[in-house]
């Protein structure tokens, strides 16, 4: 089969498009037809699937198979309809099309079913059903159901083919997360400025476009999910959403015993956590997508909170990343040095930072690193990618630090809430993390 991989995705949406041949409705209409919405919430919003058609002569074999088995709803495996996408991203696609769907259904004027108790329909058919019900499965369990994530790595990133969880499934893995999100952006956007769906997607994800283009807009999903959704809306959403269940017969069973009071502290806990871990906190790529070597030897927990944070820019490569592919380069580079020339374990870095919008895992939140001598123990060492003696790295890239992983390592307990931040210079003999660079952090929290 092609590539699960957003490219392909698109090239399917744009033959779809090209012709009528066969093929009567929208893309998402279509999705629908092949199960993306399933469920007994969005089936309340947009109305029954059409019938499954034939499949459209603009499409190889191998095209709508592809799409079909994307499109497949299944409860257990909520992340099987997910692809990569360029900026090293994972993304659902039921979710997405959803959302795009109620955008344009918005802009076109036809009609939206509307339920009882009212909901907005842009995140009903998004994110509030799985995360309402994830939550809701939760509240009378023993602690142990997960309610979020998690994420998940790739076969071959180059071919991706099979995606697997690093943990226990809940109903909102990051894949959905990131689709969700996604959906809801871009629902709004064809709400405003209706454009063909294959350039819509193509332009947000940057597909076919090559891989040295700079940063892609789906890389501030987060960002701009927050900004669009703002305080108290996913809650109020969320919340609308379960009430909406509890009249449904599908789902009225699993709210017979849940009173008014405690919908609204579902609602208000699972839009908080939701927010922490998607918006508030940065993504970090997980060491199988950037194509880690395994750890050498046995790695040393670190004890947490952590009292300190270690600044340092990587010098080599002394280019910032500003893609994926540049990136995870960069990582495995660096990787091969510590290891092959320096002797080291791993990596030294517990955090790469890229210039695409995304952290890098290195050796992590909770083992010993090697970046800051004598200091390893005692705290995080993070690095930029890039040589930063005489120029600075971009404002966001330096905002992913300072106001995003710092405040998120603080409310996740990892760092020391009164913690200390310095440059790797003033713990050994060194320029490191340039002088550029060295002179921004002065600025910030924490810097002693």
């Amino acid at each position: 089969l092609p590539p699960r991989h957003m490219d392909s995705v698109v090239e399917i949406v744009e033959a779809l498009e090209s012709t009528d041949r066969g093929f009567t409705g929208t893309v998402p209409e279509l999705a629908r037809a092949l199960g993306s919405c399933s469920t007994p919430g969005c089936r309340a919003v947009l109305g029954e699937p059409p019938d499954v058609p034939p499949a459209p002569p603009t499409l190889s074999h191998e095209q709508w198979l592809l799409f079909t088995q994307l499109l497949r709803h299944d409860a257990a495996a909520p992340e099987g309809g997910a692809v990569l996408a360029p900026d090293g991203s994972t993304v659902a696609l039921g979710p997405l099309l959803a959302g795009i769907e109620v955008g344009l259904k918005r802009v076109s004027g036809w009609p939206i079913p509307t339920v009882e108790p009212p909901v907005d329909a842009l995140y009903a058919v998004t994110i509030t059903e799985a995360l309402g019900t994830s939550f809701l499965l939760a509240r009378d369990g023993d602690g142990n159901r997960t309610t979020l994530g998690p994420g998940g790595c790739w076969d071959d990133v180059d071919n991706p083919q099979n995606y697997t969880l690093l943990g226990p499934p809940s109903l909102v893995p990051d894949a959905i997360a990131n689709g969700a999100m996604d959906g809801v952006l871009l629902g709004a956007h064809l709400a405003r400025a209706p454009i063909p769906l294959a350039d819509l997607l193509r332009g947000y994800y940057g597909t076919g476009n090559g891989t040295e283009k700079g940063r892609l807009p789906s890389s501030y999903r987060r960002r701009d999910f927050g900004v669009l959704t703002g305080p108290g809306k996913l809650e109020e959403e969320v919340a609308a959403m379960l009430r909406v269940l509890r009249v449904l017969p599908p789902t009225q069973e699993l709210l017979e015993d849940v009173g008014p009071e405690e919908v609204v502290a579902i609602a208000h806990q699972a839009a908080r956590d939701f927010m922490e871990v998607y918006v508030d906190c940065p993504a970090i790529v997980p060491r199988c997508m950037w194509g880690a070597r395994p750890y050498r030897g046995t790695p040393k927990p670190l004890t947490l909170p952590l009292e300190s944070i270690y600044i340092h820019h990587t010098s080599t490569p002394s280019t910032p990343c500003r893609t994926f592919t540049a990136c995870a380069r960069a990582m495995r580079a660096m990787q091969r040095f510590h290891q092959d020339t320096r002797g080291w374990d791993d990596i030294g870095y517990s955090f790469v930072v890229g210039s695409d919008g995304y952290l890098y895992q290195g050796r992590g939140w909770h083992w010993v690193g090697a970046h800051t001598k004598g200091y390893n123990s005692k705290g995080y060492g993070v690095g930029y990618v890039g040589d930063f003696s005489a120029t600075l790295p971009d404002p966001d890239t330096i905002a992913l630090v300072r106001d995003e992983l710092l405040p998120c390592a603080v409310r996740t307990g990892r760092l020391h809430r009164n913690y200390t931040l310095r440059g790797h210079r003033q713990m050994g003999r060194t320029d490191c993390p340039g002088n550029s660079l060295f002179q921004e952090i002065e600025t910030w929290h924490g810097f002693k």
